[in-house]
């Protein structure tokens, strides 16, 4: 087990990770528009129509010539010669002199360019008095959003609600998108114990089952939770060689680091291809990525703060590099709470809690507790505060980024 690379860099095995994605990423698919909410943009979308495709208005009020209008400050008469609600074209065209009343929306008459709204006028019978105003006030022009034939979305882009609308008011009924990734999630170890059931001497509960699953799930997958792996190299290659023939990724939680009973990187080596294993941060150094069948595979750390932290950071990665995601996850930068030390040379991720000042400046409080196993800090926070390579002191007001654990 020494033809892989062992104790990369952050950075250089976040690079790994890329390339590996890449070299697998999911094939597209074209789900109906409800669907596509949160996927991965697979193809550019060139707009077939322009927005919006007509001149509307954009009040309730009267489309009219601004020619008519008076050039000094008094009021002109007009005369009302019918009305264009939001709908269908009724074909009015306006001459000399003439107006018509018209609802935010509708398609302008021929012959007019602006809107007077309706608040500003005074109606008698057929008799319109409309005060002075711009050329083509309150108007919307045909073409001035999107022009038909322009790329509106990017291939790699994640569909938000706003986008799905846009892709919407151009009359597409489908998306080219990526497909989601399959996942299995299989926690390790004699052990664990099932939440609820009672704990003999030396046992603890499996936490981290619903750690896992819960951030898959958030991020918007559906993964499928195998039963726990034990200690036993035979039912540890039969249950991995099983879920890499069903499954595009598998997430394994525990037995990677170099223990009696950590079985995951020997199978994976035998059976796969590892691509790296232990990666140089703190918490999650016994990280590994490997490829089995046609999965990819995460060898997640056992302690909880780790598989938060390696999730952040790597999982993630995998998971957006597998679908194409080209939109990078929103990282912050904020303001150190009181001074750190750290006499390490590993990258270090802090368990902390961010708050904004009044002024709008944003600060960040790392938890004291260090401890990987220490997941009550983990549950008090809401951010992993980064810390980069080398021995540093960082005092207060030190700028530092911040990784949300609700990233977009």
């Amino acid at each position: 087990m020494t033809d892989f690379p062992t104790g990369l860099l952050f950075d250089d095995a976040m690079r790994v990770t890329a390339e590996v994605a890449a070299a697998h990423r999911l094939e597209a698919e074209h789900p109906a528009l409800p669907r596509c909410h949160g996927r991965v943009l697979a193809g550019d979308v060139v707009a077939p129509l322009a927005l919006p495709p007509f001149d509307n208005s954009a009040m309730d009020g009267f489309a009219l010539r601004h020619a008519d209008l008076a050039d000094d400050e008094t009021e002109t008469e007009l005369r009302l010669v019918g009305e264009q609600f939001a709908g269908l074209a009724l074909g009015l065209e306006l001459g000399a002199g003439e107006c018509a009343r018209i609802t935010t929306g509708a398609p302008l008459p021929a012959g007019a360019d602006t809107v007077a709204i309706k608040e500003n006028v005074r109606v008698d019978g057929a008799r319109v008095f409309v005060p002075p105003s711009r050329r083509g006030q309150h108007v919307r022009y045909a073409g001035e959003d999107v022009g038909e034939g322009e790329t509106v979305l990017r291939a790699g882009q994640v569909l938000t609600p706003a986008r799905v609308s846009l892709a919407a008011s151009l009359g597409l009924s489908s998306l080219p998108v990526r497909r989601k990734p399959t996942v299995a999630v299989f926690t390790s170890g004699d052990e664990l114990v099932e939440p609820g059931m009672p704990l003999r001497p030396g046992q603890i509960y499996d936490s981290n089952r619903d750690l896992l699953m819960g951030l898959l799930r958030a991020d918007g997958l559906e993964p499928t939770a195998w039963p726990r792996l034990p200690d036993d190299p035979r039912q540890v290659e039969i249950a991995l060689r099983d879920a890499a023939c069903a499954f595009d990724l598998v997430f394994t939680c525990g037995a990677v680091s170099a223990g009696e009973k950590d079985h995951i990187p020997a199978v994976l080596a035998q059976f796969g291809q590892i691509h790296f294993w232990k990666v140089k941060m703190r918490p999650g150094m016994p990280l590994l990525l490997a490829s089995m069948d046609q999965a990819r595979f995460l060898g997640l750390p056992g302690n909880p703060v780790s598989v938060l932290a390696t999730y952040l950071s790597f999982g993630r990665a995998l998971i957006d590099g597998l679908q194409g995601r080209a939109d990078p996850r929103p990282k912050l930068r904020a303001r150190l709470v009181g001074g750190i030390e750290k006499n390490h040379p590993r990258r270090e991720f802090v368990r902390a809690r961010l708050r904004s000042d009044e002024g709008g400046v944003l600060w960040v409080d790392p938890n004291p507790a260090t401890g990987s196993h220490r997941l009550r800090a983990a549950a008090d926070s809401d951010a992993l505060m980064v810390v980069t390579e080398g021995a540093q002191s960082l005092g207060e007001g030190a700028v530092v980024e911040v990784w949300p654990y609700a990233l977009g």
